[in-house]
Order: C-alpha cells, then sequence, then structure tokens
C-alpha cells in the first residue's frame, strides 16, 4: 500500500489538504488512484447511498464503523470520519472514538447538534449546550490510544444562534483541546475570513465545500489564502455517481442496451485491471494446496 503523509502533516504545510467525501471501499480506492492522500468517510453519503434516504440522522455507529473498516483494509487513505453527534451522550462518544480509531481513523469529526441531527446546511437544526459539547469533546480526547487521532470539534451554531453565538462556541471547543475546529455553513466569505482570523494562528480549520449549500463554493488555492487547512467535498461523488446512473439507465431503457453508453463505461477488463483481480489470483494462487504438499503424501 501506499504510505501517505499522516493528516496531522498534511495540515500543517502551506496548502490546503483535499479530502473527497467516500462511502466505500470502490471510491477510496478511485480516490487513491487520482492522487489524494485522505478521504473524508461521509455520513451524508452513506444514507444516500446505503439506504436512498437524506442525511436526516437515520445512519447508526455500527454502520459507519464497518464502512470505515472496509475502507481501511482495502487501502492507506489517511480517512476523517464523520462521527455525527458521537451517537449519543460523552460516554457514546467514548466508545465510538474508540471503535473508529481501532477501525483506522485519522480523524474524527464530532458535532454540537442535538439528535437526530441533520445535514449542516438544512435548516431546522437543534443544538446541545456548550458546556454538554464541551464535555464530548474532552471525552473524546480521554478516549483516543493516540494524539496522531485527530478530534475535530464542528459547531453547527451560525444557523441556529447567529455567528458571533457560533465562534464563541468555537473559541470554547478550542479550549477544551479540540485538535482541529469546523465552523460548518458560513454564508459569506466575509464570515469565512473571520473564522480564519480568529482562529487560524491557533488550531487548523476544516471547510466544508457543499455544491448548492449555504457557504460560498472556493478552491483549494482560494482556500489556502483565506486560511484554511482542509477542504472536504464531502457530497460530490454521490452527487457526480447520481447524474451518471441517472444518464445510464435513461440510455439502457431506450436503446435496450448499453452499446451507446460503453464509451462512459469501464468494460470488464477495465473493471478488473482497476480492482487488481490478477494480482489478486496470483497472490491466491501462492497459497495453493499444490505449493506445500510433500512428494510423499
Amino acid at each position: 500500500m501506499t504510505l501517505h503523509p499522516t493528516l496531522k502533516d498534511q495540515l500543517s504545510g502551506k496548502d490546503v489538504a483535499v479530502a473527497p467525501g467516500v462511502f466505500d471501499a470502490l471510491g477510496a480506492v478511485l480516490a487513491e488512484q487520482a492522487g489524494f492522500h485522505a478521504a473524508y468517510l461521509s455520513g451524508a453519503s452513506i444514507a444516500y447511498t446505503r439506504f436512498g434516504r437524506p442525511d436526516i440522522g437515520l445512519v447508526g455507529m455500527s454502520e459507519v464503523a464497518e464502512t470505515l473498516s472496509v475502507i481501511t483494509e482495502r487501502n492507506s487513505l489517511r480517512i476523517v470520519v464523520d462521527a455525527d453527534t458521537g451517537f449519543g451522550n460523552a460516554l457514546n462518544v467514548m466508545r465510538t472514538v474508540r471503535l473508529f480509531e481501532s477501525a483506522g481513523a485519522a480523524g474524527i469529526q464530532l458535532e454540537d447538534q442535538t439528535l437526530p441531527k441533520r445535514c449542516g446546511h438544512l435548516a431546522g437544526k437543534t443544538l446541545v449546550s456548550t458546556g454538554e459539547m464541551v464535555g464530548k469533546i474532552k471525552a473524546a480526547l480521554d478516549a483516543r490510544r493516540s494524539e496522531t487521532t485527530l478530534i475535530i470539534a464542528r459547531t453547527d451554531g451560525i444557523a441556529v444562534e447567529g455567528f458571533e453565538a457560533a465562534l464563541e462556541r468555537a473559541e470554547r471547543y478550542a479550549e477544551a483541546g479540540a485538535d482541529m475546529l469546523f465552523v460548518e455553513a458560513p454564508q459569506t466569505e466575509a464570515q469565512m475570513r473571520q473564522i480564519a482570523e480568529r482562529f487560524g494562528n491557533r488550531v487548523p480549520l476544516m471547510a466544508n465545500m457543499v455544491e448548492g449549500g449555504k457557504t460560498p463554493q472556493k478552491n483549494a488555492g482560494e482556500l489556502a489564502e483565506i486560511g484554511f487547512s482542509l477542504a472536504i467535498f464531502p457530497g460530490g461523488m454521490v452527487r457526480a455517481i447520481a447524474k451518471t446512473m441517472q444518464a445510464y439507465l435513461s440510455s439502457l431503457k431506450a436503446h435496450g442496451t448499453n452499446t451507446p453508453f460503453t464509451g462512459q463505461m469501464l468494460d470488464f477488463d477495465g473493471l478488473n485491471a482497476l480492482l487488481g483481480t490478477n494480482d489478486m489470483l496470483a497472490l491466491g494462487a501462492g497459497y495453493d494446496a499444490k505449493n506445500f504438499e510433500d512428494s510423499n503424501d
């Protein structure tokens, strides 16, 4: 497997670390082959693809852990995991952190919404108290086994309590020891710059680029100039795949064959090459019984 820089090292450079959103091992393989060093395991994208449902708190801890495990078994990308609210109180947070860290998480993101949570760019969210979230952050820090596993504190305060209140929440979360701050859904570039000016010299900052969401779309260079360290694109792959699937199914329905669409598909050999099928078969052949049978057997 490729040896990628640690997440902490990726955040220490002058460039923004870009993490595409993934929801299964195939997407992670494609991200690694495209040259990325990190990816974001999006709870929203798991809900979209596994359940065909919106991001409204329907995904459970064990479902995220299972998905994370199959991704980290397949490749060595540094995975930032969307842990939602920690799936309960501070004790639940501790269990979540231990489970996700054991499954290979490089970063674990916790948010200050109540249960059931919902997408940061949907209306109607509610928050736990600042004190409860501080307790969760401290529980997460105590539960992790290695300081290389980063605890990321997200606040959804802008939409619920206003921009200044969200900054005050983020201040408390930084004081609690969070390794990174994620102030969700700033609505203007000016707000993005205020976040960076207040916190950027003290703690790495995460930006969430949601196509059609509330935050202005910026590229990696622009985000670096503002003062962010990590940019996630959590739903981009799902949106791209969904549009491609619509086009594919429309073509199949219209023509009764895949022939008109073949230029936009991998063929059988192409998919097996991507997956490394021949390498796996060769590896398995090395363990065939015939290689270990005694001539006297």
